[in-house]
């Protein structure tokens, strides 16, 4: 077994960037004062800057979940298949656990937990389950299956469910339509589709082998410049074509602007194949291009994509409790929080919190805030040997 016993920086650095970006987009949620009262891909009402804001951190978490399949493939090389399974399913359901308790909580910051929004952490979390079954077979099996529902969910979109239970399963493994969902008391919501991403999960499983200790640099290198440079063609192929890969088709506008704006606003819940084209393309062209890439950046974001589970909970909870001393600041009391119906507390009011500039400002606080504490965690990690640390 050719074991990769050393971390590959690339992939951590470009992890650390996108979790970097993932936090502007969070910190939009809760601090952008139109956040709750517009949508930054509405044409009507967005503007470029606004559009952008939202749109560069489309690339986050395919990103993120396609890497998380390469280190699984990693893993493989230094793992029998059957450790293996049982680390991707204990992780897969602690992911899940973690995202109806803590992480969920982090969110909403209510107690009550009468109402459970299943998003990223939830669906790398079931991925991680049915990959822990999938592992056992073939390389060429998994890759296949990775590009098939790639390929093929989109036809979901010409599809009417009109079971009710078919509709539930619908909507937690193949489409996405932001419908609550009620286990007696309790009410749940998805927004994250299941297999959607475990297929993209696959696909990055697949890539994984291009980092086996017998593959030159130069030739993954130009592995992924292709691989990304086809996805990218794809992607601007079946845009053009304004058909099959996307249920949002993109219209002329009244300027050239927001007809670029139209062309590139396609859909992430869940993702669309153009999605996958669109966001897969940079980051393995990215990949190829930092590979050997060192500098002060590089290692910022080096930490935070060694410990990116850690980062993700606690950039979460800096994030929120920042919004609450808004909250208080301004002058609003414990009556005021939750009379929105949304999932996010201490927001009192739609139009609450800064322009856009500010906004990027507090982004680059949190993740001063969240670099220190980053740190430490990876250093910990790396000179403690606990079984627990893989997974956290």
């Amino acid at each position: 077994m050719n074991a990769v016993k050393q971390r590959i920086q690339s992939i951590d650095v470009l992890r650390g960037f996108i979790m970097a970006l993932m936090a502007l987009d969070h910190t939009r949620d809760y601090f952008h004062i139109d956040a709750m009262s517009q949508s930054p891909t509405d044409l009507e009402t967005t503007t470029p800057i606004l559009f952008f804001t939202r749109w560069i951190t489309h690339f986050c978490a395919p990103t993120f979940v396609f890497l998380s399949g390469t280190s699984i493939y990693l893993q493989s090389l230094r793992k029998t298949k059957k450790e293996l399974s049982w680390f991707l399913f204990t992780r897969g359901l602690w992911l899940m656990i973690a995202e109806i308790t803590f992480v969920g909580l982090g969110w909403s910051f209510d107690i009550s937990f009468n109402f459970f929004f299943l998003q990223v952490i939830w669906a790398i979390g079931c991925s991680m389950v049915i990959l822990s079954a999938l592992i056992f077979f073939r390389y060429r099996i998994l890759l296949v299956i990775g590009i098939l529902i790639t390929l093929c969910h989109n036809i979901m979109d010409y599809v009417t469910i009109t079971n009710d239970s078919l509709d539930i399963l619908a909507n937690l493994f193949l489409i996405t339509k932001f419908e609550s969902y009620a286990l007696g008391s309790v009410h749940f919501m998805t927004a994250y589709a299941i297999l959607p991403w475990t297929s993209i999960m696959l696909l990055g499983y697949a890539a994984g082998r291009w980092y086996k200790t017998e593959i030159k640099p130069e030739t993954r290198k130009k592995l992924l410049i292709f691989s990304g440079s086809m996805l990218l063609l794809l992607f601007i192929c079946l845009r053009f074509a304004n058909s099959y890969g996307d249920p949002a088709p993109w219209q002329e506008q009244h300027n050239f602007t927001y007809t670029v704006l139209s062309f590139l606003n396609v859909t992430k819940y869940p993702p669309s194949l153009m999605y996958a084209c669109m966001t897969l393309g940079p980051a393995l062209i990215a990949l190829a291009l930092i590979e050997n890439l060192r500098n002060r950046f590089t290692a910022i974001f080096n930490i935070f994509g060694r410990v990116p589970f850690f980062y993700y909970i606690i950039h979460i909870y800096i994030i929120h409790i920042l919004c609450v001393f808004l909250f208080f600041a301004e002058g609003y009391s414990l009556m005021d929080n939750y009379k929105l119906n949304m999932a996010f507390g201490f927001r009192p009011k739609e139009n609450f919190g800064f322009s856009l500039g500010i906004v990027y400002i507090i982004w680059l606080f949190v993740l001063i805030l969240c670099y220190f504490p980053s740190r430490w965690y990876n250093n910990y990690k790396t000179t403690h040997k606990k079984w627990w640390l893989s997974y956290i």
